[in-house]
């Protein structure tokens, strides 16, 4: 248990440091690209006017002050304003957060779905057409661009067949708190397209994954062990192959998963999918520095925590990794 509560607070600690230095590198990197009252500010303000917009979003300090003022109010929970909607930063990112998490977990439930039978189908095929032509769609889920897949999506679904919509999130429910879209049909019909969008690499991945995995285990002794005690090949399988799966499955998962999130950028701009990575995109074309800061701080957070949930899982599924708190005894004591 010791052991457990040391691993937690290392990442904990890892995961703080992690935010600090992005935070800094975000400072800076938005200040040398440009002066958000440049765009912010209407082109005919005076500079009276100007010198006062700048009081009110902090601006007219040095960069070093804005940053220690930003460290002094993120301990406290607030990581400041937004510069073109004048709310709190985090406040507009847990509002959106809900939209991008049900867009990350549908499209890793559509990859685990689909990714564990084919790839398990083209291990123990994998000379045979159908084995070879889910290896080859594997290539391709890989190979081409999320943006141009999106737009092929639309254009078939939205826009020649008309059975999907193109764009927006649709009606949403309150299901525990959260809005959600899942509830309704209509809700589902704006969801299949960018979640099918976004699982089409990680897909791909697990696809490959699965493959490789089961060819290693079919060639393992307990394996042959097992078809020449009679077992049934469905129990192989389900026992024997897919158990020796399970661990690095759980770890591809787990941290694509976070990737889903941090990357589903490019599908919620194509589809308007009203997400963080929306409104992270709109940020940057403003500069809006505090949703920026905000955006990459939660995205930080998340991954640190899907780490270490993954890293508890490992243990709990495998005994041998768990820490021991145990000290050796030196010899002759």
């Amino acid at each position: 248990m010791l052991g457990m509560l040391v691993l937690i607070a290392r990442r904990l600690g890892q995961s703080a440091l992690v935010l600090l230095v992005m935070s800094l590198l975000v400072f800076v990197g938005v200040f040398a690209i440009g002066d958000p009252l440049a765009i912010l500010v209407s082109p005919d303000a005076t500079p009276e006017e100007i010198a006062r917009s700048a009081r009110e979003l902090g601006l007219q300090q040095p960069l070093w002050q804005q940053y220690l003022l930003f460290l002094q109010q993120a301990l406290q929970g607030n990581l400041g304003r937004s510069f073109a909607h004048g709310e709190p930063a985090m406040a507009l990112i847990l509002e959106r957060l809900p939209a991008t998490l049900e867009l990350a977990i549908s499209a890793t439930v559509i990859a685990i779905v689909l990714g564990i039978p084919l790839g398990l189908w083209a291990g123990l095929r994998p000379r045979s057409l159908s084995g070879q032509s889910i290896m080859a769609g594997s290539i391709l889920g890989f190979s081409l661009p999320t943006f141009w897949v999106g737009l092929m999506l639309i254009m078939l679904f939205s826009v020649w067949l008309g059975w999907l919509p193109a764009s927006g999130r649709g009606p949403v429910q309150s299901v525990l708190g959260l809005p959600l879209s899942l509830g309704s049909s209509e809700g589902w019909r704006h969801l299949l397209l960018p979640a099918l969008n976004l699982a089409l690499f990680k897909l791909a991945l697990i696809i490959r994954l699965v493959r490789a995995g089961c060819i290693e285990a079919l060639r393992q002794d307990y394996v042959r062990f097992a078809r020449a005690k009679g077992l049934h090949p469905r129990r192989i399988i389900g026992v024997h192959v897919l158990k020796n799966l399970l661990l690095p499955l759980i770890t591809v998962i787990g941290l694509e998963f976070g990737s889903v999130i941090a990357f589903s950028i490019v599908t919620e701009t194509i589809f308007a999918w009203p997400g963080m990575g929306k409104l992270l995109i709109d940020s940057i074309n403003v500069l809006d520095r505090p949703v920026i800061v905000a955006y990459l701080c939660i995205i930080v957070l998340l991954f640190t925590l899907i780490n270490l949930l993954v890293d508890l899982l490992y243990v709990l599924l495998d005994p041998r990794l768990r820490p021991s708190t145990a000290t050796p005894q030196r010899a002759g004591t």
